[in-house]
């Protein structure tokens, strides 16, 4: 067992199972193919994690921008009650072919609207715990390029660009093989640290502070910018949608991130002195029990590097009640 070869467990672990992607993909395919038999829709694009191949472990739902003819919907893109119209229609649209009396197929249990997506369960929430969903977006094209999306709490429409996303992300990854592995590293070291972030702020960031260099470093590179770059407001990288969780706790967040930038930069110190065994253990306190112990264990190898203050810190991102977090029109 080596630093690399940790990296590898932890990245399988991060990784979806080949089973859950076929399930997105099918469940994927399905919505498209049913809702492009209407006559009002143009086009359905994926978009999210999914589409951006960011998506952690474990896959539960997929996101869909159902795009629709603006000559068929006149009143649509205003404001006011076309916002909640279009999710309405929408909602409509997947009851008639994927419900349970459905035209194409009966897989549709329930749905709800959301803020700007109707969120459609393929088993009963009150049955089956976490069920599978997939979140379908309405939306109608602008002319200067991106999309309109409805904001139903608003009674709004507002402007964004997912697609633009997937493109920035798609050229990340295409520049570095690296890139979206360890997106999706990240985003499980947020949620097991008590999602003081987003995980789309945690892509974004990384999209800005993650760079080209050898796993370890990378990591601890991103940890050390982004515990400064998070006390700034995080916006959306396509520079339509603002903001993209003004509500977030940036004190919590960059002393979450503190702490792991600390760490990481110790274990890179410890392999660069070919020290694997503290190396390893170290980076098991970042990321906990994904990422597996030396060969001898870890009990007096780095166990005690934790500041008090980091500590606290973490525990109280952990303790504290998670908010609600609104569905982002950018995935």
């Amino acid at each position: 067992m080596s630093v690399s070869t940790g990296f590898d467990a932890l990245q399988k672990a991060a990784n979806a199972s080949r089973e859950s992607v076929a399930e997105g993909r099918l469940r994927r395919d399905q919505f498209r193919t049913a809702l492009l038999t209407t006559g009002d829709v143009l086009e359905v694009v994926p978009s999210g994690s999914f589409a951006r191949r960011t998506h952690k472990d474990p896959i539960h739902d997929i996101d869909l921008l159902v795009i629709y003819s603006a000559s068929e919907h006149p009143d649509w893109g205003q404001p006011g009650a076309s916002a909640e119209a279009a999710l309405e229609h929408t909602r409509g649209l997947v009851k008639d072919l994927l419900g349970t009396s459905g035209s194409i197929a009966q897989d549709v249990r329930w749905t709800r609207l959301n803020n700007h997506s109707v969120k459609c369960f393929l088993a009963d929430p009150e049955e089956v715990p976490d069920p599978f969903t997939v979140d379908a977006s309405p939306a109608l094209r602008r002319s200067q390029g991106g999309l309109l999306i409805p904001e139903r709490n608003n009674e709004h429409w507002i402007a964004s660009d997912p697609e633009g996303l997937i493109d920035q992300v798609g050229k990340r990854q295409s520049d570095w093989n690296q890139f979206t592995r360890l997106v999706r590293i990240l985003k499980c070291w947020t949620t097991d640290h008590g999602q003081p972030m987003k995980s789309l702020v945690i892509e974004v960031l990384a999209l800005q502070h993650l760079p080209i260099v050898e796993r370890p470093e990378a990591l601890a590179r991103f940890f050390a910018a982004a515990r400064t770059a998070v006390l700034a407001p995080v916006c959306d990288p396509t520079g339509l949608c603002g903001e993209i969780d003004p509500r977030m706790d940036r004190q919590t967040a960059s002393a979450v991130l503190a702490e792991a930038a600390d760490l990481s930069w110790r274990a890179v110190d410890a392999a660069g002195r070919d020290d694997a065994a503290t190396a390893m253990c170290l980076w098991r306190q970042v990321f906990g029990d994904a990422y597996p112990e030396p060969d001898g264990g870890c009990s007096g190898t780095g166990s005690a590097v934790v500041g008090a203050a980091g500590a606290a810190a973490v525990t109280a991102a952990v303790r504290r009640p998670k908010r609600p977090i609104r569905d982002a029109p950018q995935g």
